[in-house]
């Protein structure tokens, strides 16, 4: 079948309703200008160009900026003022933090050096699939704050109501985690100060950042993110020293130390079980890698950056995963009793990346990873706001939630959702109660397993899309973006968190270290309860909508696309094609 250029008439522009002709044009800073033009009962009064806005207002921070937007920017509520460097510092270490840096050291105790490496390469694999395949989605429609929508889209309305309120309680409630973990890294060097003052700082550091709204998130990811990256370097670069002997005289690794770890206590703890019980920590680690995607909406060259954000991942998933892991399982043995306060990834103590510094008597470098390990999860935590309030608006905007929280001002700052999820992040005060840490237990358990709903939901959007995409006629040269696995990528993907969820079920019935007994019931819920969440939502939705699996027949795949200057797309691909053999690896690998 000869390529065919897609219709104009199937683009993003399809969203304006009938009666309304839109002209969009960008200013400077790469923001979309609006003049509507209406005929009917649309008004045109009270519209106003952004860039004509003063500087501190497009900032928020004139009570101007409050004030909600106008019919010109309907269709284009959210600002798109990410740079590429943004979106490629949110790809490859944007959700580094409390999972790597903590909660690693619980899944060493637990599964053993190991577990641990082949865990989180299984779990690396599936993220790498699964992250393609919302590229190529997010390039060929772009959406405005949540990717969940390919589910309502693609698979079954119902499904996509679930995986919309899925994704927006799970940022809900990594947020007042991530404020505690941050205020037990304090604790690292003082024990004294209430916990509660600590809480209250970090919640005002998150609001300030938000009050900036998108480049207020994309400056601190991008800033958190190189001191992330820079760090594990430099780690991985002394973790390699340390190994071979170079350590300081008076600490564990004054002579060579090799693979030690691996024959005494062994590769392996826990047997099977330990196996399967570190693929829930790797997936917590993983968490948040689908961001770059909902950033695409907010991206002003989303054609460019988002294809290069997304080969960023594999190398955060070889070089800042696996190769750190490698040397953590090298330098710190699983039966280390300070890991065992590292399974609620609470007790930043537990690190294994501090306690391989402390062990090598490497005088501040201890300290200097906790600091590092602090910026990390008031990182994350402000991604939950942002991940949060888009998917929340995004759900109003479609009828899924209440219409309030629709509501974006002309800062470009989805309101209402932002101040509903930083007001979740008052549930971190739990954390002083005698009873914290055991309600919290229960608050992350709403959410355990929640990313593996989410990326399974992608892989099966993608699997969805292709079968429609070739049932209705088209061939893949029509597709500006295509993921490097295919659909069979996808299919990969999507296997390995069927293998991964069966798995915790197990653990979740037959926990690891409890000698083959069976799990009680509040064991058993705190490990799969976000399963019943997630067909909780899904019940309500089918009730709602009364919408089952969609058919092939019924699947829109014109409306909504992207347009694409093809010519200048081909001119592209052709010179990539015709490159030298050394560029053509730059070209695929960034």
């Amino acid at each position: 079948m000869a390529n065919k250029v897609p219709d104009n008439d199937a683009s993003m522009d399809n969203t304006v309703k009938e009666g309304a002709n839109e002209k969009i044009s960008s200013d400077s800073s790469g923001q979309p200008q609006r003049k509507l033009s209406t005929t009917g009962d649309i008004s045109v009064e009270n519209t106003y160009v952004y860039s004509e806005l003063s500087f501190w207002t497009r900032m928020g921070c004139t009570p101007e900026s409050f004030r909600p937007r106008t019919l010109a920017d309907k269709h284009n509520q959210l600002n798109q003022t990410l740079r590429s460097r943004h979106m490629h510092m949110i790809a490859i270490g944007g959700s580094i933090g409390a999972g790597l840096f903590v909660g690693s050291g619980g899944a060493l105790a637990t599964g053993g050096p190991a577990s641990l490496l082949i865990d989180f390469m299984i779990i690396g694999v599936m993220i790498f699939n699964v992250v393609y395949a919302l590229g190529e989605l997010a390039i060929m429609y772009p959406i405005s704050g949540g990717f969940y929508t390919y589910s309502t889209r693609f698979i079954d309305p119902s499904w996509g109501f679930a995986m919309g309120w899925n994704y927006c309680l799970q940022w809900a409630v990594i947020l007042p985690f991530e404020i505690v973990v941050a205020s037990e890294c304090i604790r690292y060097w003082d024990n004294t100060t209430s916990q509660a003052v600590w809480y209250t700082m970090f919640l005002l550091v998150i609001i300030i950042i938000n009050v900036f709204g998108v480049l207020g998130y994309g400056e601190e990811e991008f800033w958190s993110s190189m001191l992330k990256l820079a760090t594990i370097i430099i780690f991985m670069i002394v973790a390699l020293v340390l190994v071979c002997g170079g350590g300081p005289s008076d600490g564990q690794f004054g002579q060579y130390w090799g693979a030690r770890n691996w024959y005494d206590p062994g590769a392996f703890r826990n047997g099977f079980k330990g196996f399967c019980s570190v693929f829930v920590t790797a997936a917590f680690s993983f968490a948040g890698t689908e961001l770059v995607g909902l950033a695409a909406a907010e991206s002003r060259t989303p054609l460019k950056s988002l294809p290069s954000a997304v080969k960023q991942v594999f190398w955060r998933i070889t070089l800042f995963y696996i190769l750190a892991l490698t040397f953590i399982g090298l330098l710190v043995r699983s039966d280390d009793a300070r890991l065992f306060g590292a399974g609620n990834f609470i007790d930043t103590t537990a690190s294994p990346f501090v306690i391989a510094a402390a062990d090598a008597a490497l005088t501040g470098f201890d300290s200097y990873l906790n600091v590092v390990i602090l910026v990390s999860v008031v990182s994350i935590g402000n991604s939950g706001v942002f991940g949060g309030s888009r998917t929340l608006t995004a759900l109003a905007e479609q009828g899924y939630a209440p219409r309030i929280f629709a509501y974006v001002d002309r800062a470009g700052r989805p309101l209402i959702s932002t101040i509903l999820i930083i007001a979740m992040g008052g549930l971190a005060y739990i954390g002083v109660a005698d009873q914290g840490v055991e309600i919290f237990d229960w608050l992350l358990a709403l959410s355990g397993l929640a990313a593996l709903f989410t990326w399974g939901s992608i892989c099966l959007a993608h699997i969805r899309f292709r079968n429609a995409w070739k049932y209705n006629g088209r061939t893949l040269d029509e597709i500006p973006f295509k993921a490097i696995g295919g659909v069979y990528g996808s299919y990969l993907g999507l296997g390995i968190i069927v293998l991964v969820l069966i798995a915790q079920f197990y653990v979740a019935i037959f926990p690891a270290g409890n000698e083959g007994e069976m799990n009680d019931a509040a064991g058993f819920f705190k490990s799969y309860l976000a399963f019943f969440v997630v067909a909780f939502f899904w019940a309500i939705g089918y009730a709602w909508k009364r919408t089952g699996w969609l058919k092939l027949s019924q699947i829109d795949v014109e409306s909504g696309r992207r347009e694409i200057d093809w010519e200048a797309h081909r001119a592209v691909a052709e010179k990539r094609r015709n490159a030298r053999p050394f560029k053509k690896v730059i070209y695929f690998m960034f």
